[in-house]
């Protein structure tokens, strides 16, 4: 066995205990010998320890209360029980309550050894394996890159560095934020979302910092920015090429100090939150460009993960499209709608280059356009037909060139009203056009 593990050994009977101790130390493990469940959880709260064997009847703190109180205060400390009462229902309590493993008193040499290495094996096995990420309904695919994804989630839910999460629009970057938060050690803290693109320049290093009362006309009170809010947890970053120079020096002092400065206070705070970021942009070109802060980009590239395009997963759209038809048609109300494997091909063919969220959206037009249960071939191309291009902007290898261009300008629409959340203002500017302008291309697209 590699390595000196700890074994606290508990049992009222002194002579089993002094045994078992001696046992363990000739097998090349340090052994600690306590006589009561009080006493071990005295150990316990002064030194790290790898496992507890613990005997089950004794007065006072039983095995199975120890083991309950070593779950809720340690629960990476396994705990296995012995007793020389060893009834098949003690046992099973025993294991029901998260017993590691279970031994029978009289013991012999080998017996004890055997389960001991087993035990502290099982358990350094599962402390060097990243939890598995809980995707829930929302990352689908089995294709090979969204498995690489899958990986590459879970191993940075085991840590806690932080996380730049690159890819296209429509990808999913803001479920792989969620996906990593729920699977990591701060689970139970909060999942704070800030939309960089979303927020206007002038509110943003509120929105992000927080005020305090009279720091500005309009600030009555008080209010914690969303760094704060995210202590204990996670905060999450979204579109963050789109932070103005002004707020990225602030930024960067957030994610080297782990500590805020409100608008309007004298001193800075500190605050325990997990960096996440992501964006569509090549932040490495920004930075090429003078528009990004390098310093800020190497704080934020510590692990970049890279989300696949739809095109490059195509063996996902069937099943995407299936669960999207599946979640819309009962939002919707329309009953029991199926696509048939015609129109799943076609659906396959086409490069949709606004990704998930377009399909998505493609998807819940034809269930609404569509009369029939079943959707086949000739409903995708005729939804295909009537807006003049696919969703991409491009109908076939034969069309016009500007068949293609209204395709990427309606593609580009709906891209800045998705990241603006539908505010209209805040699209026409990322646009770079008025919003009489936004208004007219929404109107000869039919997006309005």
């Amino acid at each position: 066995m590699e390595g000196r593990a700890t074994i606290l050994v508990v049992d009222d009977d002194r002579a089993v205990g002094m045994v078992l101790t001696a046992l363990l130390e000739q097998a090349g493990l340090e052994a600690i010998y306590r006589a009561s469940g009080a006493e071990a959880l005295e150990v316990l709260e002064t030194r790290a320890v790898d496992m507890v064997v613990t005997d089950l009847r004794m007065p006072e703190i039983d095995g199975l209360s120890l083991l309950r109180q070593v779950q809720e205060r340690w629960p990476e400390v396994p705990v296995a029980m012995l007793t020389a009462h060893g009834t098949v229902p003690v046992a099973v309590e025993a294991m029901k309550a998260g017993a590691a493993d279970f031994l029978l008193k009289p013991f012999e040499r080998d017996d004890i050894l055997e389960t001991v290495r087993r035990v502290l094996c099982r358990t350094e096995r599962a402390r060097n394996e990243p939890p598995r990420v809980d995707l829930g309904h929302e990352l689908i695919g089995e294709s090979a890159p969204m498995e690489a994804l899958r990986n590459m989630l879970s191993r940075a839910a085991a840590t806690s560095v932080t996380v730049l999460l690159q890819g296209e629009s429509g990808t999913g970057k803001e479920l792989a934020a969620r996906a990593i938060h729920r699977a990591s050690a701060r689970r139970d803290g909060p999942l704070v979302t800030v939309n960089c693109a979303a927020i206007p320049d002038s509110l943003l290093e509120s929105e992000l910092f927080g005020h305090e009362r009279g720091a500005f006309t309009g600030a009555v009170k008080r209010k914690p920015g969303r760094a704060e809010l995210a202590d204990g947890g996670t905060l999450f970053l979204d579109e963050i090429g789109d932070v103005p120079a002004a707020i990225q020096a602030k930024l960067l002092r957030l994610l080297q100090e782990k500590e805020i400065q409100p608008l309007g206070a004298e001193q800075t705070r500190k605050v325990d939150v997990r960096f996440v970021a992501a964006t569509h942009r090549d932040l490495a070109a920004l930075v090429a460009e003078g528009r990004f802060r390098e310093d800020l980009f190497y704080r934020l590239n510590v692990l970049p993960i890279e989300l696949p395009a739809l095109r490059d997963r195509r063996d996902d759209i069937p099943l995407l499209a299936r669960h999207f038809c599946e979640v819309l048609s009962t939002r919707h109300g329309m009953g029991e709608r199926t696509f048939d494997e015609s129109a799943l091909g076609a659906l396959r063919a086409q490069p949709w280059p606004g990704n998930v969220r377009e399909l998505s959206s493609f998807v819940e037009r034809l269930l609404i356009l569509c009369p029939a249960e079943r959707i086949g071939k000739v409903d995708v191309e005729q939804e295909l037909s009537r807006t003049s291009a696919t969703p991409g902007g491009i109908v076939d290898g034969d069309a016009t060139l500007d068949e293609r261009r209204r395709g990427a300008e309606r593609t580009a629409l709906r891209d800045a009203l998705d990241r603006a959340r539908g505010n209209r203002s805040l699209a026409a500017r990322l646009l770079g056009i008025s919003r009489r302008t936004l208004y007219n291309k929404l109107a000869e697209h039919a997006l309005s």
